[in-house]
């Protein structure tokens, strides 16, 4: 076995590396003008720092961090890009005040969230020019999300050179389904020569949640059916049989599925061309209405918060209520029939800000639900962010709720690869 040596930057036996125990992945989550950022200490497991910086070459950008026990920094500045925000980031961790490594060469590797790796990538890779090439070919599938992460893989190549740089993708616990269920029923050759099939997203969510929750349930992952409900400004459901994902409700791009924040999710595809027709919208008119303005906000024309639209609705808000009404049967018609396509459903999971958080939405979920036997246990459910079984104790199945932390899987996978060099 050998290791990446922090230190000296290169590739060392074992026995040589000891250093390793106190391995320290730096996690990013890069956007367009915005990332997310943690360092963790993977030995541990333990939250070193955390922040975001946002409005990347724009004015008035917004540098926020918070190391474990230290005073929190918000600086207000003109960030031209990412690699300065990035400088600045790492400048912090190294800071005499706030910092918490004495130097950049304690941090031992990079872990990036991929969002799209289509049906190149099957699990968590060591990024080189290569990987980079394969999501650029990617970028047609999530030109939103796909640039963001190649710019901040190059960004931290750039600044640490010789560090060891891992893509997790969003999109490789999902390419373990059957073909009947990521199959379009389009022109076959569409999927030959231009990949268009469901892909699923969040899948570092469902996969970290579906494990967590079989570790408190004491059932082997490998013997594990349950449904995980990611729900947050973006949302999608997993089906997942024996612990491998059967089927996903996001499709092609996160654009398909359950109702969202500002998404419509399923939506007759006839509709495009009669509003190309009659409503004299374009394509790109059309997409950018299914992508920003629809969804939760377009049927409530409030908000995409749900706290927003759940106020409003406890007005008397009519639309709010109606958005409310049509995401909840969105939500029972895809748990209905993931827990039909399962045969045997060990678990129902929620998680991520509306999962973790709505409270009166899960119990409504689980009175709907009482044909499965599923009965709710309104004390447990009276919860927010933590893991809690929400069911009853004579309930036909288990539904719960386990927050989600997808920067630890990116973590582990950087970690494992990362040692396996």
């Amino acid at each position: 076995m050998r290791y990446f040596d922090p230190l000296t930057r290169s590739v060392e036996p074992v026995r040589s590396c000891l250093r390793v125990f106190f391995m320290k992945v730096f996690v990013l989550n890069c956007g367009s003008s915005s990332f997310k950022y943690q360092l963790l200490n993977m030995e541990t497991e333990e939250l070193l720092a955390i922040g975001l910086v946002e409005r990347i070459g724009l004015d008035d950008s917004v540098l926020a961090y918070e190391a474990t026990g230290k005073d929190k920094v918000k600086e207000v500045s003109n960030i031209a890009d990412h690699e300065q925000a990035i400088k600045m980031v790492l400048d912090k961790l190294v800071d005499a005040e706030v910092g918490v490594i004495s130097k950049l060469e304690e941090i031992t590797a990079i872990g990036h969230r991929a969002v799209h790796g289509a049906d190149k990538f099957t699990k968590s890779v060591l990024v080189d020019d290569a990987v980079i090439a394969a999501m650029e070919e990617c970028i047609p599938l999530a030109p939103l999300h796909n640039p963001a992460n190649i710019t901040g893989m190059k960004a931290m190549m750039h600044v640490l050179p010789g560090v060891p740089n891992v893509a997790v993708f969003d999109t490789a616990f999902h390419q373990t389904m059957p073909a009947s269920s990521f199959i379009y029923a389009l022109p076959y050759e569409l999927y030959e020569e231009h990949k268009v099939r469901r892909y699923g997203f969040h899948g570092t969510s469902h996969f970290y949640v579906s494990n967590r929750a079989a570790e408190i349930l004491g059932v082997e992952k490998e013997n594990f059916n349950c449904i995980t409900c990611h729900m947050g400004n973006g949302s999608s459901f997993a089906a997942i049989k024996d612990g491998k994902c059967y089927d996903t409700t996001m499709g092609m791009t996160p654009l398909e599925g359950l109702v969202m924040g500002t998404r419509s999710g399923d939506v007759d595809g006839g509709v495009f061309k009669f509003l190309e027709n009659n409503a004299n919208m374009s394509i790109d008119d059309i997409d950018n209405m299914l992508n920003k303005k629809s969804g939760l906000l377009g049927i409530s024309g409030i908000s995409s918060d749900m706290r927003d639209i759940e106020s409003a609705a406890a007005e008397g808000n009519e639309r709010a209520q109606l958005a409310i009404d049509a995401l909840m049967h969105r939500i029972i018609k895809y748990i209905g029939a993931f827990a039909a396509l399962l045969g045997r459903v060990d678990a129902i999971i929620f998680t991520a800000g509306i999962g973790e958080n709505a409270i009166e939405l899960r119990e409504e979920v689980m009175k709907r639900l009482s044909v499965f036997g599923i009965k709710a246990d309104s004390e447990k459910n009276n919860c927010r962010g933590k893991e809690q079984i929400i069911s009853a104790d004579d309930s036909a199945m288990t539904v719960m709720v386990v927050p989600t932390n997808e920067e630890i899987t990116i973590g582990r996978d950087t970690k494992e690869i990362v040692d396996a060099l």
